[in-house]
């Protein structure tokens, strides 16, 4: 296969950046000789995890539109005309023969100026419903790539392929590992457990429903696996040997996640797209916290995706039910293992792989 030149564009939280590192991946995988370069906004994660994975990376000055007024709203158009410029330099001088763009700030520009100059494009939505710049992007890309039926309500039905999400394998291949899992985490192997997780920054309605509830834990002698949070580990940690005591192991990060997901066996989340590709294939009973900061709300909309194959619990429910809802799936007193298999219905784990056949179509 002859050299491949491709631009990787967006970014901003890790939803965006490791389907983007995923789908880079694939490329390298098909074609080792293939010569992907990222575009991303600077200041913002991709501008570290891209060069952790083996990537070039340049940035644009982007920035999003604060919703209160902020002087960064008044010097946002300058930034937005420079950004395009920059992007339409980055574009003649790499000369890309397609430009993928997998959401967040920097996709804007650079997707907007390749199509343009009539350079393909692809765009890959990772969510149930939408974001801004994918909404506008859409009436002039060449494919959408999208995670779940339903999206041509949004997108020209005719660019539309279901693909599915991106997700990191090594996280979703469990098989075989729960009683190395029990080992890694310190648990006791004649316990049900619950695993807790809020993203890399933790969830704060997560953390305090949990901790609102330490004895129903301990109570119905219960575990629990809980990522907390950079934000929130530092207090956390003060009383880490006493949540040992009551059957709550503590991680600022859990970077095993596939030992974490062996472990459970009830699994409670936000309802990020990642994280709900993920557990799809993960196929556990599972509890989905939207959280209510996210644009357009579309986490709920990822949770509602999944219709009857998980527990949707409001974040102003989740003090009052998360915990004694994750107790009753342990006891079997709610159906969580018919739940779960219902996830199959949903799970796509070769997306990657179907993503990348759709940008050599477009490789002339």
């Amino acid at each position: 296969m002859s050299t491949q030149k491709i631009i990787i564009s967006g970014g901003g939280t890790g939803g965006h950046i490791f389907p983007a590192i995923a789908i880079a991946n694939e490329i390298k995988r098909r074609n080792p000789s293939a010569d992907i370069l990222f575009v991303g906004a600077l200041g913002k994660m991709e501008m570290e995890k891209v060069p952790q994975a083996g990537y070039n990376i340049i940035g644009l000055p982007i920035t999003g539109f604060q919703r209160r007024i902020t002087f960064s709203n008044f010097v946002l158009p300058f930034k937005l005309v420079f950004s395009l410029i920059k992007a339409y330099f980055i574009l003649k001088k790499f000369n890309p023969q397609i430009v993928v763009g997998v959401g967040g700030y920097a996709s804007g520009p650079i997707l907007r100026i390749a199509s343009l100059i009539n350079i393909p494009t692809v765009v890959q939505e990772q969510n149930s419903f939408p974001g801004k710049t994918n909404r506008i992007l859409s009436k002039v890309v060449s494919k959408l790539c999208v995670a779940y039926q339903g999206l041509d309500s949004f997108f020209p039905k005719e660019k539309i392929v279901l693909t599915g999400n991106p997700v990191r394998n090594e996280m979703v291949h469990i098989e075989g590992k729960k009683e190395r899992a029990i080992q890694h985490f310190y648990l006791d192997s004649s316990k049900k457990t619950i695993l807790i997780i809020g993203g890399s920054l933790g969830a704060k309605t997560l953390n305090e429903s949990l901790m609102e509830n330490k004895e129903s834990i301990t109570n119905s002698n219960t575990q629990v696996i809980w990522q907390c949070g950079k934000f929130y580990y530092p207090n956390y940690a003060k009383q880490e040997a006493e949540l040992k005591s009551q059957g709550i192991h503590l991680f600022e990060f859990i970077k095993e996640m596939d030992l974490a997901y062996a472990a459970a066996d009830v699994i409670i989340s936000r309802a990020g797209a990642m994280s709900v590709s993920e557990l799809s294939i993960i196929q556990k009973p599972t509890i989905l916290v939207p959280s209510p900061n996210v644009s357009d709300d579309h986490q709920t909309h990822n949770a509602k995706a999944l219709g009857e194959s998980v527990i949707l619990i409001t974040d102003k429910e989740a003090k009052e039910k998360l915990i004694q809802t994750s107790i009753s799936l342990l006891k079997e007193e709610i159906n969580g293992i018919d739940m779960a298999q219902k996830l199959k219905n949903y799970a796509i784990p070769n997306a990657s792989e179907l993503i990348v056949n759709e940008i050599e179509k477009l490789i002339v």
